[in-house]
């Protein structure tokens, strides 16, 4: 701790004790600005190293932010329209959490994606059931145009290395 109140002096910055934490990494992870910074291991070889990956809270906070977006209230307004504003709140969100293992993330998202976008669908259509036979995945993302995160991972530059 004094070591940071010396590092902060120097910069000048203020620091707050009573929120201030000092944590050992790797054994234990900090979240940081929607981030989990921490222990990670390669999916290719199992060997750990120190990572970021969306937090916990990140991933619910978009999950909820896309059940907001398929509430009931939105059964009037178009499909496309609704799959448009969940697009663009799918694109932004990954685009800031591309850096890391996201697999895990964005298949969570992904999934309540599927699920709350079948479930605003069986509403607005009066379809029982569970929607998927009606309204499979390939309706959802190649009818309706709904973006599939798991499929950006591909794209990204270190990914084809």
């Amino acid at each position: 701790m004094a070591a940071l109140r010396v590092l902060m002096n120097k910069l000048k910055l203020p620091v707050i004790e009573t929120t201030t934490q000092l944590r050992r990494i790797p054994d234990e992870s900090i979240d940081f600005l929607g981030y989990s910074i921490g222990r990670c291991y390669s999916p290719r070889t199992g060997r750990a190293y120190i990572g970021t990956r969306p937090s916990r809270k990140a991933v619910q906070r978009v999950c909820r932010e896309v059940s907001d977006l398929t509430r009931r209230r939105w059964l009037l307004l178009d499909a496309q329209d609704r799959v448009a504003r969940i697009n663009r709140l799918l694109l932004g969100w990954s685009n800031y959490f591309r850096l890391g293992p996201v697999s895990k993330a964005y298949g969570s998202v992904d999934r309540h994606t599927r699920r709350r976008l079948r479930q605003w669908l069986r509403a607005k259509h009066k379809v029982q059931g569970e929607g998927t036979a009606r309204f499979p995945d390939e309706y959802l993302y190649q009818e309706l145009g709904l973006i599939q995160l798991r499929e950006r991972t591909r794209s990204f530059p270190w990914a084809t290395a």
